[in-house]
């Protein structure tokens, strides 16, 4: 394709260079088919350098061999000849670039559906480039009018969503379908035979649910008929998009009708979205309120208090309830700190009585029986920690890290690592130690985590091991892992994650309203502190449960069984490539390692 109206002559070899941009077609490739293509470059390039000549017929023609001829996919090929055709019909083309494509949609039906709607839709989009430039030709309106008609009266095959690209581009009105509907000499202006003419197609159109495009040509050529009926028949059909572009066409009356009806319908942010973009909110205060207080309470059941909190505005009503939302989670820390930055002294104690009790029972850590949690933030404590952790058998393992809600950026480095016997917890500061002490950090994690006799616990392992190499991955500690235990891969249905699974083993869930807390703040809150440990912790016991359970009795008691030792994973390298070897299921316990048979004692 030529780019300007010029056309310089071109030796072959440039001709065959442009064929192999355009095309993806290398050098080689298109001597080994000099032959089949040399006639097919050369029309293509001295035709569209000057369309001055070149019928419409001819031009599709060539469009079409062009795209035979190109070896990328269709997507590709079609993007690439948009492109160039936006610029060959600045080459010329006879009477106006305008007429000349409505001209070629009267011969893209010769070609047969395999091509007439990709390539119908491929010229209308150049011409509207072009027209954001250049005006279209005064005849131009009217022959659209003219296909319009044809199509509508099935005298030419195109698809529906081309006739109202095609009128939207050309911008067809009613006058000018009534025009091409009258003798030029004899046209008056009238435009009942024109709109006599359009309802019964677009009746038509109503009846097939064709409704989107029924609106479109209803606003497009200024009808107002059939409105709230209408607007019903779209609702009871859940075309809810139609029916707000034809109420929004229609005005304020509609609108009102149709908020309504999504007030009824329950449909709280299709009612919010309508509200906002027109403007209604003074009219719907207490829809715009509900909606705002259900994406409040959504964040809230899902942990994300600060997102939660971003959305209230400083509306005060809005900053009550989601202070009754931490209340009802039992978030008391949150409760004070909301109080606290917003002024709302008084607040909760008002309320407190008022909020529902809690019918979810939650796990405590004072039921597992826990003596300690150490914060461990220096070399003695990391020390005295390892020396500790050394003499264990089994260990849970968690870990937890800042959520971040920027949407494509990475995740936060991980904060803390909780690492639990059954009794005493420890919860590493990972962003001070890696700091501070990292050759230590390194020293003691690998006498942990590589060590061959501790079996190590946790559950949807895979992440958090993935999420600290990603976040230490100078350490070598993180690069391997030894005797590892995934709880989540011993049920083989959990659901509700490691709550749901504390539920079904221990009668009682995990409160997981800190998850998305800020754990990278110094110090962590008490309430954040028992969280992670017993997260950690909870994991030994749903451990011992699976161990001292008796295989017999699981199967007298309809209960799936579950295996454990052929679940263990020994070794793990290079946790980003996600490589593990599990440990092979033993044919009779003689064949046991010594370590997964202690623990089987």
């Amino acid at each position: 394709f030529k780019r300007s109206k010029k056309a310089p002559k071109k030796s072959s070899n440039q001709a065959k260079v442009i064929y192999s941009v355009y095309f993806d077609m290398g050098s080689d490739e298109v001597e080994k088919n000099d032959e089949r293509t040399h006639d097919t470059q050369s029309i293509c390039l001295h035709a569209f350098s000057d369309l001055s000549r070149i019928s419409p017929p001819t031009f599709v023609a060539l469009l079409k061999a062009c795209y035979v001829r190109g070896t990328e996919k269709a997507t590709k090929k079609f993007q690439v000849l948009q492109q160039q055709v936006h610029l060959v019909l600045q080459n010329s083309p006879q009477p106006g670039p305008a007429t000349f494509v409505l001209q070629c949609l009267y011969v893209f039906p010769v070609l047969g559906p395999l091509y007439t709607e990709g390539f119908s839709h491929l010229i209308i989009s150049s011409l509207r480039r072009l027209l954001k430039t250049i005006p279209a030709e005064s005849e131009a309106k009217k022959l659209a009018a003219k296909i319009f008609l044809d199509v509508t009266s099935g005298l030419v095959n195109h698809e529906e969503r081309v006739l109202i690209k095609l009128l939207e581009v050309v911008d067809v009105k009613l006058e000018n379908i009534a025009e091409a509907m009258c003798d030029p000499e004899v046209y008056d202006g009238n435009l009942d035979k024109a709109k006599a003419y359009m309802g019964p197609y677009i009746f038509k159109l109503v009846e097939s649910q064709s409704f989107m495009l029924a609106v479109t040509l209803l606003e497009r050529f200024s009808i107002r008929q059939s409105g709230e009926e209408f607007l019903m028949r779209m609702i009871e059909e859940n075309q809810f998009k139609a029916a707000e572009k034809w109420a929004t066409y229609i005005g304020k009356p509609l609108l009102v009708i149709l908020i309504n009806k999504y007030f009824d319908l329950k449909l709280l942010k299709n009612a919010y979205e309508l509200i906002k973009k027109n403007d209604l909110k003074q009219d719907f205060p207490e829809v715009h309120l509900m909606y705002k207080e259900s994406q409040l309470k959504k964040f809230a059941e899902k942990g994300l208090w600060d997102i939660a909190e971003s959305r209230v505005n400083n509306n005060r009503q809005l900053l009550e309830y989601l202070v009754y939302l931490a209340m009802e989670a039992g978030y008391s820390e949150k409760v004070d700190e909301l109080c606290e930055r917003y002024v709302l002294d008084g607040f909760a104690k008002s309320q407190e009585p008022q909020a529902k009790p809690t019918v979810t029972r939650y796990l405590h850590l004072k039921e597992l029986i826990v003596e300690d949690i150490k914060w461990v933030d220096e070399v003695d404590g990391l020390l005295s920690a390892t020396s500790y952790i050394e003499e264990c058998k089994v260990i849970g393992v968690d870990c937890e890290w800042k959520p971040n809600y920027v949407k494509g950026s990475k995740p936060n480095k991980v904060s803390i690592m909780q690492i639990a016997s059954e009794k005493t917890v420890f919860i590493l500061d990972l962003i001070k130690l890696s700091k501070d002490e990292p050759d230590m950090l390194d020293n003691c994690l690998k006498r942990i985590l590589h060590s061959s006799s501790i079996l190590k616990l946790g559950y949807n392992l895979q992440c958090d091991l993935k999420q600290l190499s990603q976040s230490y991955g100078e350490l070598e500690c993180f690069k391997h892992f030894e005797m590892l235990l995934d709880i989540q891969n011993v049920f083989k249905e959990p659901r509700g994650g490691l709550s749901g699974l504390a539920k079904k083993i221990m009668g009682a869930s995990l409160n997981k309203t800190r998850r998305n807390s800020n754990w990278e703040q110094r110090p962590l809150t008490q309430q954040q502190m028992e969280y992670a440990a017993l997260d950690a912790v909870v994991l030994i016991h749903i451990f011992y449960h699976i161990r001292n359970q008796p295989q017999a009795a699981s199967a007298n008691s309809g209960q799936p069984k579950m295996e454990w030792k052929s679940n263990i994973v020994s070794h793990i390298v290079d946790t980003k490539k996600s490589k593990a070897k599990k440990t092979p299921k033993p044919k009779s316990t003689k064949e046991v390692c010594p370590m997964t048979n202690a623990l089987s004692n």
